[in-house]
């Protein structure tokens, strides 16, 4: 058997392209009411009130840098206690030892706050986006490769559990979709 008779391409998504940013926005709004959840959209630009037409909720990202913030401040200030006030108690200037010492550790509590804050959003983006992703079957889209320059593309992919081949086609045609492609991955 040869490797083409073997690999058979399924469908990957749609790609969408819209006349313009108002077009993609109300097109937005008919496939987020139509139940879809796994889309995307595409623009050169940010188009104000997009995240609302998509339906997104609050990000998540927030937790994270909360959590990362938290873990340096907190990192910080057992280290520097512990050390300073238990371990090897460091009198200067006949200061106590004891937790009303906490002001001079402020600028390493910050310090450590941001950076573990900085780490925490990069590295949980990298896990959660799945990157770094050298090659995506968007890629490959004729449609897609202009959604820097000047298009404006929708995207809907095969595994959002509402994806129909003939019905989501329907959908974006009826949404006023300028050109619709079937990718395959």
């Amino acid at each position: 058997m040869s490797a083409t008779a073997n690999s058979t391409k399924q469908p990957y998504a749609y790609v969408a392209e819209f006349e313009s940013a108002s077009d993609l926005y109300h097109a937005a709004e008919k496939v987020r009411d139509a139940g879809f959840r796994k889309w995307d959209v595409h623009t050169p630009y940010p188009v104000h009130g997009m995240d609302h037409a998509m339906g997104m909720k609050k990000s998540w990202l927030s937790a994270i840098v909360l959590g990362g913030g938290l873990t340096g401040f907190l990192t910080a200030f057992v280290l520097e206690f512990f050390t300073q006030v238990k371990l090897y108690p460091t009198v200067v200037q006949n200061k106590p030892t004891n937790l009303f010492t906490v002001p001079a550790f402020f600028p390493v509590m910050f310090e450590l706050t941001i950076l573990f804050s900085a780490f925490a959003t990069l590295f949980g983006l990298l896990i959660v986006l799945l990157l770094p992703r050298w090659n995506h079957p968007l890629f490959e889209s004729e449609l897609f490769s202009k959604f820097s320059d000047d298009g404006f593309i929708l995207v809907i992919e095969s595994r959002d559990p509402k994806f129909r081949v003939e019905k989501t086609r329907e959908l974006l045609e009826s949404a006023g979709a300028k050109s619709v492609e079937l990718l395959e991955a």
